[in-house]
């Protein structure tokens, strides 16, 4: 059974799974993933944020971007283009395949935890990837304009909106994914990943009582901060922050976690705030631009938790 389960979302969650896949075994460590970003585009079932983790586990991803994959081809968005097609979400030759082949699994009756293991089995990823609900939990944003379905507003309109709150819609009658919470007794300790905690991490609390439940487990919860010396590394976390009147701060992504946290991972550049919160914490490098910088951002966050428990 797995000894961690690390809740990740977006290209900064993706390094760090890398990095913990690195360091730990198949059977040490399974990655809870958000769905809230997931849609249905030109009559395909997208998982943005499980497609980004398996082309990353499975050495696919686009290294540029860190989404898609890499070697893409585009034949299918020229075609499109041509003929008129709404192109504002780019669907790559290769990626168009997978999308076809979960699309039609998913339409036979299959669930999307099922097909995700699947795909990642045929792509040779051995480490597990969950969704964090095989039932729909849809991501909306709220603006100044009016609500936005998380693409139209990541993708489309390109984070442009201002941002006055969120809103996870089929969140309070989903079901937390039944394979992630069997994990939930046998666990040593649960890795929030350097992701969006409004849209790439809260999807997933906002689950039922998927945040009491893992704030009662008896073993440490471990952020790592997304926000490095006021900034985002990737990513509108910082502006959202701004637009919320909420600090763009490392401290405040810990004070957004709250009670659920145990300990936090500070960046070298925010080392001021080192034994400032309400937890403990720990100062290393979490900018993650080679492989070397993910494996060891892992092992740091792995010995920081050992050491809360």
């Amino acid at each position: 059974m797995a000894g961690y389960l690390a809740i990740t979302g977006g290209v900064g969650g993706a390094k760090l799974s890398l990095g913990l896949a690195h360091v730990l075994g198949p059977d040490e460590v399974v990655f809870a993933v958000n769905t809230g970003d997931d849609f249905e585009h030109l009559g395909l079932s997208i998982s943005p944020d499980i497609d980004t983790l398996t082309y990353t586990l499975a050495g696919l991803a686009n290294p540029k971007e860190g989404w898609g994959r890499q070697d893409e081809t585009w034949s299918f968005m020229e075609t499109l283009t041509s003929l008129g097609g709404e192109t504002w979400f780019r669907l790559g030759d290769r990626d168009l395949a997978l999308h076809a082949y979960r699309t039609d699994a998913l339409g036979s009756g299959r669930s999307l935890t099922e097909v995700t293991a699947d795909i990642a089995a045929r792509l040779g990823v051995a480490h597990r990837i969950l969704p964090m609900s095989d039932e729909p939990v849809r991501t909306t944003i709220q603006t100044a304009s009016g609500p936005l379905a998380f693409q139209h507003y990541f993708v489309r309109d390109r984070c442009a909106p201002e941002v006055t709150g969120f809103e996870f819609s089929g969140a309070a009658t989903a079901r937390l994914n039944p394979a992630i919470t069997e994990l939930l007794p046998s666990l040593n300790g649960i890795i929030i990943c350097p992701s969006n905690p409004f849209v790439s991490v809260d999807p997933l609390l906002a689950i039922g009582d998927a945040r009491r439940r893992l704030s009662a487990l008896d073993v440490p919860v471990v952020a790592i901060s997304p926000i490095v010396g006021g900034a985002a590394i990737k990513g509108p976390t910082a502006k959202m922050m701004a637009e919320l009147a909420i600090p763009s701060t490392a401290a405040a992504v810990a004070a957004h976690y709250g009670d659920l946290l145990d300990g936090f991972v500070l960046d070298e550049q925010d080392g001021d705030l080192h034994g400032t919160l309400d937890v403990p914490t720990v100062v290393t490098r979490t900018v993650m631009v080679s492989l070397a910088d993910r494996i060891a951002l892992a092992r740091v966050t792995l010995d920081f938790l050992d050491s809360l428990r």
